[in-house]
């Protein structure tokens, strides 16, 4: 049976990558990589991204490496606790290094999300959902 989920991304440099997302809010497991990966933590569920230069991910795939300025790979999707906290981590985001490509919204008068990319071009989308205001069927 399957227990845990990982996600891989490649990235130019380990230590700004790292610092970045430190900056963004996400919790870095310390104890884990020697220098030459990293590993995010996520959530209650502890899911995990680590961090590869793209050397060591191009061994990995064996493919070409998308240049995330030319199309987007995959759209990472992360809850907030709050509208105040989606605003924070663009905020950081954007002191970090990153950019928005969508400014924090509120959508279907339920949502209130962002979106931003990292130093690298990976798309992360930041949703808090009131489940009190979510239509009913």
């Amino acid at each position: 049976m399957l227990k845990q989920f990982w996600i891989n991304l490649p990235v130019k440099d380990i230590k700004k990558s790292k610092e970045f997302y430190r900056k963004v809010g996400f919790s870095i497991n310390e104890q884990f990589g020697n220098g030459d990966q990293a590993q995010l933590i996520i959530g209650d569920n502890n899911v995990t991204v680590m961090l590869f230069p793209e050397s060591t991910f191009k061994s990995f795939t064996r493919h070409p490496i998308v240049d995330t300025n030319q199309a987007t790979e995959v759209l990472l999707s992360v809850d907030a606790d709050s509208r105040e906290e989606v605003d924070i981590m663009a905020k950081n985001a954007v002191e970090a290094g990153g950019s928005l490509f969508g400014e924090p919204s509120e959508t279907q008068g339920w949502m209130y999300g962002c979106g931003f990319t990292d130093l690298d071009g990976h798309r992360w989308n930041v949703l808090f959902m009131d489940m009190s205001k979510m239509p009913k069927e």
